[in-house]
């Protein structure tokens, strides 16, 4: 079965080439990351993330960068800041009215919104490079020999390396969703939390030998991330399903009874995004104030450790607040209620029209709330994990949400492929499809 679908997907052109692209896209991101800045030790740096802990500040930026943080590459900021510029232009289309305008106008206006987006990723990325390259300067400075020529050139060779690596990193990820399969910017993501993970494994049952960490402790973990990992699949393929009545046509002469079908409303319409725009958010005040070299600053930061009960809180208000948001963008229930008028289809006992779109609105508004609380669940995770058993952030909901979340999308992608020319899934003709994008969603 397994030979079977690889030979499907090597008969389709269009797939395969996408498959290839986006595996050589990823190559050349994992071989950036250890092309070190100029002027960097980087066996000291590794020390120094090092020493902060998976759970640390430093240890969280490294997991999004994929391990080039560590490296202190010209990849070390990562995708983050263009997830950050984007939420501060999504934000901004509801609140500005020109954008707003801009957004409507079709690709045209989307364009030129994606064309600001990256004028703020080059903006947040050498504010973000300037922080960086200070920090390491002061631990220079201060005895860790990270840098070996500190000094204002080696901050202004730092903040036009780092920025350029980013405006690099956000292109892959452009042309990833563009001409490879996914999301451009979880899948990069998604292949840095993948690498790092085997050193993640490494590292903990190294210290689990030194530690009280014992083998039940181990089985017990091992069982946590395997029903997280099983609850994770069950949420991003749940659907709640609406009745869908279709009235009766008259073709000709003949007439055809009215189709009855469903409109299947996602629980978790927003996928991995809420997750990763409150880490970014969360990630991008927090680094200022703690490379700052403000003790005001770095005391207000150490609050906001990922550890630290304050940020576990704001981290749940904000992917609460950005599930409801960009379900709210991805979708809107005027447009749906509309369309099933135009096509001639209804809810039973629902009127066409605005009852039928407050009628999805507010199912959708509950679907949601189940959403949410999935999301903040699975996100809480890392801090019981990395305060109670000191579990690397490699294993934490977050970084399974990205994995698997990221993992199903991508394999019902190849799958609608495999569909739409064979008409087969990967189960071949007779087996079983993945659910999500198949007609069996599940009933929540």
């Amino acid at each position: 079965m397994v030979a079977n679908t690889f030979g499907n997907i090597a008969k389709i052109p269009e797939l395969r080439k996408r498959i290839l692209f986006t595996l050589a896209m990823l190559a050349v991101y994992r071989v950036g990351i250890f092309v070190t800045i100029p002027g960097v030790n980087r066996v000291e740096m590794s020390h120094v993330v090092g020493r902060g802990g998976s759970g640390s500040l430093l240890g969280m930026l490294d997991l999004f960068s994929g391990g080039a943080l560590e490296q202190l590459s010209i990849f070390a900021l990562g995708i983050m800041p263009y997830i950050s510029a984007s939420i501060v232009m999504q934000l901004l289309t509801v609140v500005v009215p020109k954008l707003d305008q801009l957004n409507k106008e079709g690709e045209q206006g989307r364009r030129k919104i994606n064309q600001y987006t990256r004028y703020g990723t080059i903006v947040l990325a050498a504010v973000q490079a300037y922080f960086i390259a200070t920090y390491v300067t002061s631990l220079s400075k201060g005895g860790a020999e990270v840098v070996t020529n500190p000094g204002l050139g080696f901050t202004f060779m730092a903040i036009i390396t780092l920025t350029t690596g980013t405006a690099f990193i956000m292109w892959l990820g452009e042309q990833i969703t563009e001409r490879g399969l996914g999301n451009g910017s979880s899948v990069i993501i998604f292949a840095g939390i993948v690498a790092g993970m085997p050193d993640g494994i490494t590292k903990f049952l190294a210290g689990g030998g030194k530690s009280s960490v014992g083998g039940l402790t181990i089985v017990l973990i091992v069982l946590l991330v395997v029903g997280t990992v099983a609850a994770i699949c069950y949420f991003e393929r749940a659907h709640r399903r609406l009745p869908v009545q279709y009235t009766k046509r008259q073709v000709g002469r003949k007439m055809y009874s009215g189709a009855q079908s469903y409109l299947p409303l996602k629980i978790n319409v927003s996928g991995v995004i809420p997750p990763i725009f409150a880490s970014s958010l969360l990630m991008f005040p927090t680094q200022i104030a703690s490379m700052s070299g403000s003790a005001a600053l770095q005391e207000a930061a150490a609050t906001l450790h990922p550890a630290d009960w304050r940020y576990n809180v704001i981290f749940t208000v904000l992917v609460v607040f950005f599930a409801f948001f960009y379900t709210s963008i991805q979708m809107n229930p005027v447009d749906v209620a509309d369309n099933l008028k135009k096509s001639g289809g209804f809810i039973p006992g629902i009127r066409p029209g605005k009852h039928t779109a407050k009628y999805i609105e507010d199912v959708l508004t509950r679907i949601t709330y189940a959403g949410a609380l999935y999301l903040s669940v699975v996100c809480m995770i890392p801090a019981l994990l990395q305060k109670y058993l000191q579990v690397p952030f490699h294993f934490g909901g977050t970084g399974l949400l990205i994995v698997v979340g990221v993992a199903l999308d991508t394999v019902q992608q190849i799958e609608s492929h495999l569909i739409s020319r064979n008409y087969e899934g990967f189960g071949g003709p007779k087996g079983p499809r993945i659910r999500g994008r198949s007609d069996r969603a599940q009933q929540v």
